[in-house]
Formats: structure tokens, C-alpha cells, sequence
């Protein structure tokens, strides 16, 4: 399919991304920000979807946006130990905007998703802090660095150096152009699984260990969609995982979280019944093959793009770049 104009997540209109990256010694981690729209997301919420696919992750927020199909913060990626201090700096954030929150009116579901990046870093350092996660939102932009920062910096895939990766797909839907973009953080896969889209499977002369790791996929579209379609828009990303030799192993975590910036939900609705715009089931084949090739694509991008990293005990892992490279 076509791809968007800067081949981003951030094709989406309005979308923006960020990153704090850490990388001082033996920890090598840091955050990612998804913004999904400008303004106050707690008041305008976005509708949105969750697919998982074996559920062997930490992730927070994700039950409330299954149940009610809507996105009230922005996503915030980071490594495992940092899940718990990224929900409170969403929480300030949210609560700066609006000071009622959790007195006159309710709380605020912080959506945080994670990856252990415990092979490249120490994860026991606790190194991310709430200042850090504030200011990748403050630092989202248009432009999506990819590989080794953010919360991408001591990732791992298939062997290799992972991190963030991202895509787009434009779609037509009535003479109007859409887009499907997808942002990875890429940190699971067997070694030696891997699968390029020319058959190869590149070996990254580390020893096999057993699937597992965790991938989080980020889908966010201008497509006129409702939380079912959505649910269903996700499941196709795993189609995408599954393309680069995966097999979500017990130990592996694969979470897709989606969201369309149309059909937004007021906190304090004018009126009982609301409307929403939604596309025909019988259109919906372009939005899952968009789904799987930003997946797949997204996950290729960030391996290519990684850069190495030295970490914890001197631990390392070698650059799908150099293999390519090698071999042609």
C-alpha cells in the first residue's frame, strides 16, 4: 500500500512523538511519548481499542480502555520498572489541565505500556523519573527518531539491537485520504527467527534463547471508526508481528493499543445520545492490511535503524544494519 507522507505515525494529523533518552553508564533506557491530538484529551477523549495477544506484560490503563473504548492521556512507552513512575506524570499532567480531577468529577486512566530492557541496562537503577517522562511530552514533534532511543535505547529483537520503529499506510475511503500509521517498540523474538521480506533469515551469532521479550504496537488513524472496528483493526497488527518469524511465545508480551482521532468523546456530553461517523464493514480489508504491513514494516525500521549500545557487564547486541550491509 502507499505510504504516508513522511512514512510516520505522525502522518496521522495532529499526531506528535517524543522521546528522553538515558544512557549514563550500564542503564541504557528512557520514554517515549504518544500525543495523540492537541488540547485537553481528558475533556475531548479519543475512541479507542486494545488487542492482546499473549498477555506477559506490566502495561497500565489498558483493562479501562478495553471496557470503555476511549483514551483520556497520552501513551507513554518506557521500560518495565518505569510503569508506575510514568502513570503518576500523566496523572500531574492530567490534573494540570483539569484540577477537578479525583475531587469533582473522577479519576484519569493513565496509559503506560513497557518493555524489559534488563538484558542492555539496569533495570534495577529505577532511572526513569517523572521529570523525564513530562518532558517527552513537552518534546513531541512531527519528526520520529527510530532505533536506540527513547524507550527504544536497550531493547533487543530476534537477537539483534531493537528499539522504535514506525510506518504509515494511506488510505482512500469516499475520495478522502486517510492514514494507518503504527509505532513499535520492538524487544521480542527468538534469535534467528527473523524473517526479511525476501525470505532471508539473518543469524545474529548470539545464542537462542526462548521466545520471549515483549513488542508494543501503537495504531492510530483519521479513519471514521467505532471501538469494534478498532478491536478488530489491532488484532490484524499481529499478522504483521507473525510476518518477521514470530510465534508469541509463553514469555512474551505482544500488546496492540489503537486509536482514531475521529469520533471523539466529551467528558461532560451536551446531550444524551451522541452520534458517531463509521465506515462500512465491507471497506475495512484496506485498514487490516494496513495494519499488518506498518507492523511489520515498523518492527524492520526499528532494527534497521538501531544503533549499538553497550550495557549492563558489558553486555551487547549486534546491528541488523551491519548484517545487511555484509550480505547485500
Amino acid at each position: 500500500m502507499p505510504t504516508g507522507r513522511g512514512n510516520a505515525i505522525t502522518d496521522v494529523p495532529g499526531l506528535r512523538v517524543g522521546h528522553v533518552t538515558i544512557s549514563v553508564g550500564a542503564v541504557n533506557t528512557g520514554v517515549t511519548a504518544i500525543l495523540p491530538q492537541p488540547g485537553n484529551l481528558f475533556q475531548a477523549k479519543l475512541t479507542a481499542a486494545v488487542d492482546v495477544i499473549n498477555g506477559f506484560g506490566k502495561s497500565a490503563g489498558l483493562v479501562q480502555v478495553a471496557e470503555l473504548g476511549s483514551l483520556e492521556t497520552p501513551i507513554l512507552l518506557t521500560n518495565t520498572f518505569g510503569v508506575g513512575t510514568c502513570c503518576n506524570a500523566l496523572i500531574r499532567h492530567a490534573v494540570g489541565q483539569n484540577p477537578g480531577i479525583g475531587r469533582t468529577t473522577s479519576t484519569v486512566n493513565p496509559v503506560v505500556c513497557e518493555c524489559n530492557d534488563g538484558v542492555l541496562s539496569d533495570i534495577q537503577a529505577m532511572a526513569v523519573t517523572e521529570a523525564d517522562a513530562l518532558r517527552a511530552i513537552e518534546l513531541a514533534g512531527e519528526e520520529v527518531a527510530e532505533g536506540s532511543v527513547g524507550a527504544g535505547t536497550g531493547m533487543t529483537a530476534f537477537g539483534f539491537k531493537g528499539g522504535i520503529g514506525t510506518a504509515s499506510r494511506r488510505i482512500v475511503l469516499q475520495d478522502r485520504e486517510h492514514v494507518l500509521g503504527a509505532l513499535v517498540l520492538a524487544n521480542f523474538g527468538k534469535a534467528g527467527d527473523l524473517i526479511l521480506p525476501d525470505g532471508r533469515r539473518p543469524d545474529p551469532r548470539v545464542a537462542p534463547d526462548a521466545e520471549k521479550g515483549l513488542i508494543i504496537v501503537v495504531l492510530a488513524t483519521d479513519l471514521p471508526v467505532d471501538q469494534r472496528q478498532l478491536a478488530r483493526i489491532c488484532r490484524r497488527a499481529g499478522a504483521g508481528i507473525a510476518r518477521t518469524g514470530a510465534f508469541y511465545g509463553h514469555g512474551s508480551g505482544d500488546i496492540v493499543l489503537g486509536f482514531t482521532t475521529r469520533n471523539r468523546i466529551a467528558h461532560q456530553p451536551s446531550s444524551e445520545v451522541s452520534f458517531l461517523e463509521r465506515m462500512s464493514d465491507d471497506r475495512i480489508d484496506d485498514a487490516f492490511r494496513a495494519a499488518c504491513e506498518t507492523t511489520e514494516e515498523a518492527i524492520l525500521n526499528a532494527m534497521c535503524a538501531a544503533t549499538a549500545v553497550t550495557g549492563r557487564d558489558g553486555a551487547a547486541r549486534p546491528l541488523l544494519s551491519d548484517w545487511l550491509r555484509k550480505h547485500g
